[in-house]
């Protein structure tokens, strides 16, 4: 398994950097409003990835944020950048390969449309990651505006062996909450499949990240940082040094 990262995240609304809590729109803070520069202030420091997610475009089912997607890319180089919201399309997945995103995420569509991941994967070889949000363990979709009666773990088999580069999993209830990542439930997606799984929601404190980290072995590939590095409650710098040794 290569290492472990610390992947700092970057999320779109209205063409502004935003965090929301626990995936609600009326609950957004806005942290930037030149979403490029709030990139160049983490490629500042030795990230391996950005993580950015079109808001508007999960909502609205297509991506609504591409001068900003497109900024990001162009200041990050050749720091790979991953992108989801609103992806539900070959033919959109190959719009945001194009901007010059590495790699694609599809939540909703995983979900409703399954083999389009699969033919997405196998078109676009090691670009394609597959976003699992859950409420209560269940899948959440449509900017997690709706639950279904889907397991992630269940969901997560699905594309096992079918070329999907990483599995990213959202505990939406810790997300912008500052409460600390649900490893437990990461951990048992990580067991349950082969492919790495990175954890996300809820990070508050570089000891989340340790704790993460620690749990390499078991699968987990990487932790994405939001509200806590806006806010000054993790260090970037000082986070990414505790982590160098996995």
């Amino acid at each position: 398994m290569s290492a472990f990262e610390l992947i700092p995240a970057i999320d779109l609304l209205e063409g502004k950097c935003v965090r929301l809590s626990q995936g609600r729109y009326d609950a957004a803070t806005v942290y930037a409003a030149d979403p490029a520069q709030a990139a160049q202030n983490f490629l500042k420091h030795a990230i391996r990835r950005l993580h950015v997610v079109d808001l508007d475009g999960a909502k609205s089912g297509a991506p609504k944020n591409q001068s900003a997607i497109r900024a990001i890319v162009a200041v990050a180089g050749a720091v790979p950048v991953q992108f989801g919201g609103g992806i539900r399309t070959l033919a959109v997945v190959e719009e945001m390969l194009e901007l010059g995103v590495q790699r694609v995420i599809l939540g909703t569509i995983a979900l409703t449309d399954p083999e389009l991941v699969c033919q997405a994967a196998k078109r676009f070889a090691g670009r394609i990651a597959v976003g699992l949000d859950a409420r209560d363990g269940r899948v959440a979709v449509e900017g997690w505006l709706e639950t279904s009666d889907v397991l992630a773990v269940d969901l997560a088999k699905r594309f096992e062996d079918v070329g999907v580069a990483a599995l990213i999993y959202t505990d939406i209830s810790r997300d912008g909450m500052l409460s600390g990542p649900n490893l437990d439930a990461t951990v048992k997606i990580a067991q349950a499949v082969q492919i790495p799984v990175i954890a996300s929601g809820g990070v508050g404190s570089e000891a989340d990240i340790q704790n993460a980290a620690a749990l390499h072995a078991k699968g987990i590939a990487g932790v994405i940082v939001g509200r806590a590095l806006y806010t000054g409650a993790v260090d970037l710098e000082r986070a990414l040094e505790g982590i160098s040794c996995c």
